[in-house]
């Protein structure tokens, strides 16, 4: 539909491409030109980290904040111990109190980087679903709300309806997670004020679900926008590589390898990545997105510095960018590439190249190494790697070996005295 919005946020969410669809438009524009809005996105906590494919949401609290409104991030203590089903084959683990706990405390210290925490109207709220649902009755919470739901409807959604089309289970615990999601929405309503829920577009049903169980209790307007579900040009998943998930905290992956993922985007993504992982200007971002050749490279390190600095600093950005140049342009080691430290008692009488592949990141597994080797895409200390045999003891660790799956991948061994 085309729509013209009066709102900074509504026209920032358009222009940069977060926009998939809303529940009313005007309503929700004229909400946001008539005084400070909160809205929220709720965040399991099935892992420490949330990785790259969680980024458009949390850029869309960042310009919530930015201009002029209030993000609240709700993590799930409570629905985590449910799992959301949406477009999953199969059931979640179930993950202990006390992991979740730990798993919370993880991706707080994500959220910090974009938005600030703090009392003024616009302050950013940190809040946990636990709060209401651990100590919900069950008989009151059917009585009350329950009833509001019909199971023709909620058999309908796409992410019920694609698992039991599939003939896969769906287990009661997993049903009752778009109720639960929905009963957010009305806390976060009634307790403060919140007006919207963001979402990725496999949200909608559960967004829909939580609009209306809030107008039928509470009979209060609130409204919906999600993003689109983001793949790459290419057809990959956001967010995923060749050595696994992209996370968004440094323990869990390091800010050169986070540099490299953003270095590596298809030529034909720059442009898009630009406008949803950076703040810079559009018209910038449709510039840089239109270079072709080797000028892309440079449009591709500038998204690589922009969101790196956003999420590990710009010190962080100007490190990573000065050891790819190293390594890449002057065939260098590196200050800044991953590195792992063996001990004499791991490396015994010699540790074979493939298993150091392997402990170096650059492959999952001893076949996947043998196969890089094969193919002739490893390299150690820039020269190829021909013998999948070949051992490495430590006394050839005084100095780090430096070894390469492809042009683009490095990590350094070295010992650990």
């Amino acid at each position: 539909m085309t729509y013209h919005p009066k709102s900074d946020f509504m026209r920032v969410m358009m222009e940069r491409g977060f926009l998939a669809d809303c529940t009313d438009y005007q309503g929700l524009d004229a909400a946001l030109m008539n005084g400070v809005v909160p809205g929220y996105i709720g965040f399991d906590a099935t892992a420490k980290s949330l990785h790259v494919g969680s980024l458009i949401q949390i850029m869309m609290l960042r310009w919530l904040q930015k201009t002029g409104h209030r993000p609240i991030t709700l993590m799930g203590g409570g629905t985590t111990k449910v799992g959301d089903p949406s477009f999953r084959a199969e059931e979640r683990p179930l993950l202990t109190p006390g992991k979740i706990d730990d798993n919370i405390d993880g991706i707080r210290q994500v959220f910090a980087k974009y938005i600030a925490y703090d009392d003024s109207p616009t302050g950013a709220l940190m809040l946990n679903n636990a709060e209401w649902l651990d100590g919900l009755n069950y008989l009151d919470f059917l009585r009350d709300i329950g009833r509001h739901f019909s199971v023709n409807r909620m058999l309908s959604f796409e992410s019920v309806r694609s698992r039991l089309d599939r003939e896969q289970s769906l287990s009661f615990l997993e049903f009752n997670y778009m109720i639960l999601q929905a009963y957010d929405f009305l806390e976060l309503n009634r307790r403060y004020g919140c007006l919207v829920q963001f979402g990725g577009s496999d949200q909608w049903g559960n967004i829909v679900n939580g609009i209306d169980l809030t107008r039928r209790v509470l009979d209060h307007e609130i409204y919906g926008l999600t993003s689109p579900l983001l793949t790459t040009s290419d057809g990959g998943k956001m967010g995923k590589s060749a050595s696994g998930a992209i996370w968004l905290n440094s323990d869990m992956l390091s800010p050169y390898e986070f540099w490299q993922f953003w270095r590596n985007t298809t030529d034909a993504d720059v442009g898009r990545f630009l406008k949803l992982y950076t703040e810079l200007p559009v018209e910038d971002c449709d510039r840089l997105g239109a270079l072709a050749g080797s000028e892309i490279n440079e449009a591709k390190i500038v998204l690589a510095n922009e969101v790196t600095a956003l999420c590990h600093g710009a010190d962080a950005a100007a490190a990573a960018e000065a050891t790819a140049r190293e390594v890449f342009e002057k065939g260098g080691v590196g200050d800044d590439l991953p590195t792992v430290a063996l001990t004499r008692d791991e490396i015994g009488n010699g540790i074979s190249i493939v298993q150091l592949i392997v402990k170096a990141g650059l492959a999952k597994s001893g076949k996947e190494a043998k196969r890089l080797i094969a193919e002739s895409g490893a390299r150690i200390d820039d020269a190829p790697l021909t013998d999948p045999g070949m051992t490495i003891d430590a006394s050839a660790l005084s100095s780090p070996i430096k070894l390469s799956a492809g042009k683009k991948r490095h990590a350094l061994v070295k010992l650990d005295l």
